[in-house]
C-alpha cells in the first residue's frame, strides 16, 4: 500500500471514530435541576444519577449548593448516556429543566433546548430577602411577575404544577420534590418500580409510602395532561403573592418544635431580629411587637417548621 493510501485509510478511520464519538455525545441526556436551599434539589439529582447507573449508563453529576443554608439558589447537572464527556450542561443543551421554585426556573430557562426541551416547574414562590425591602403591611415584593401562561408559551414542552399543594393534600409538605420526580419520570424510559426502589434509599425511614404516593401523583398528573390537553390545563393556578393584608393585622407564629433542626437560618435572616433559639435550641418569637409578618422565616425554613399567621384586626373583631 502506498503512502497516500495509508493516509486515506487513517483519515477514513479517524472520520468514522469522530462521527461515532459525536453520535454518542448526541445520545447523552441532559437534566438540569434547580431550586432553593432546602427544597431537595440534590436529592432529586442523586436519585436520578443512581437510577441511571443501575440501568447501565455512564453518569456525570455536578452541583453547586454552597449558599443553600442562606436560602440561596441550588442547581445540579445530571448527564447520562453510553459515554459522557463532561459533568456540566452547556447553555441551550438541557433536555429537561426541573424547577422546584418558580423564579429559579425562569432564571435557568436559557439552558433549555429551544426546540425540544421539556420544562417542568413548581409554581411555588420563595421570595428572597432582597425582594422584601419594604415590609410594611400591603407592600408588594420585587419578585418576578411572569406568569406560567406567559412562560409556557415560550418553551417547546412545558408544565407548571402546584407541587406544594399536591404535597399538602398527601399530608406531608416535604414530598413536593418527589412529586416533581414523578413528573420527570414521565419523560424518561425507566420503570416505575426502578424509580421507587431508588427513591426508598434516599427518603427518611417511615416515609416510603407517602413518597411513593407523591411520585405517582406527579407522574399521573403529567400523563393525564398529555392525554387530555383540552380537558386539563397544562398549568396550575399561580398562587397569589403572599403579602400582608393592608391595614392593621394581628401577627402570630406557629412553630413545630419537632421539625426545627436549630439551623439558625430564620434567626440570622430575620430583618427585624425578632427571633431567637431557646434553651432547647428551638426557634421562638422573642419580640412579637417587632414582627412585620414578612414571612421570610417561613419561606427560608428548610424544614417547614414555621407558619406565619396574619389576621386583619377587623376580621378578628367580626369573628368575635
Amino acid at each position: 500500500m502506498d503512502k497516500l493510501s495509508v493516509q486515506e485509510t487513517k483519515s477514513k478511520k479517524g472520520g468514522r471514530a469522530k462521527k461515532a464519538k459525536t453520535q454518542k455525545a448526541e445520545m447523552t441526556k441532559n437534566v438540569l435541576i434547580v431550586g432553593v436551599g432546602g427544597q431537595g434539589v440534590i436529592m432529586i439529582s442523586k436519585v436520578l444519577a443512581l437510577l441511571c447507573q443501575t440501568q447501565g449508563y455512564q453518569v456525570k453529576q455536578s452541583e453547586v449548593h454552597g449558599m443553600a443554608k442562606r436560602g440561596g439558589g441550588v442547581f445540579s447537572h445530571v448527564r447520562f448516556g453510553e459515554e459522557v464527556w463532561s459533568p456540566t450542561i452547556p447553555m441551550g443543551e438541557a433536555d429537561v429543566l426541573i424547577a422546584l421554585e418558580w423564579a429559579e426556573g425562569l432564571r435557568w430557562l436559557p439552558h433549555l433546548k429551544h426546540d425540544t426541551g421539556i420544562f417542568i416547574a413548581d409554581t411555588q414562590q420563595i421570595v428572597p430577602p432582597f425582594a422584601c425591602r419594604n415590609r410594611t403591611a400591603g407592600a408588594q415584593t420585587a419578585y418576578v411577575k411572569e406568569t406560567p401562561t406567559e412562560i409556557l408559551e415560550k418553551v417547546a414542552d412545558g408544565y407548571a404544577l402546584d407541587a406544594g399543594g399536591f404535597a399538602e393534600e398527601l399530608g406531608n409538605s416535604r414530598v413536593a420534590n418527589t412529586i416533581l420526580l414523578g413528573a420527570l419520570s414521565a419523560s424518561l424510559d425507566f420503570a416505575d418500580e426502578d424509580w421507587l426502589n431508588i427513591i426508598a434509599k434516599f427518603v427518611p425511614k417511615g416515609s416510603e409510602k407517602v413518597n411513593e404516593q407523591a411520585f405517582m401523583k406527579g407522574r399521573d398528573w403529567i400523563i393525564e395532561v398529555r392525554e387530555n390537553p383540552e380537558e386539563m390545563p397544562r398549568e396550575a393556578t399561580q398562587p397569589e403573592m403572599p403579602i400582608p393584608p393592608a391595614g392593621d393585622v394581628d401577627i402570630s407564629l406557629d412553630i413545630i418544635d419537632d421539625w426545627c433542626k436549630s439551623c439558625d437560618i430564620c434567626v440570622r435572616l430575620c430583618p427585624e431580629r425578632c427571633l431567637e433559639l431557646n434553651e432547647q435550641q428551638i426557634v421562638r418569637l422573642k419580640k412579637p411587637d417587632a414582627c412585620t409578618g414578612c414571612r421570610l422565616c417561613e419561606w427560608l425554613c428548610p424544614d417547614f417548621a414555621i407558619t406565619v399567621n396574619r389576621t386583619p384586626v377587623n376580621k378578628k373583631k367580626e369573628a368575635a
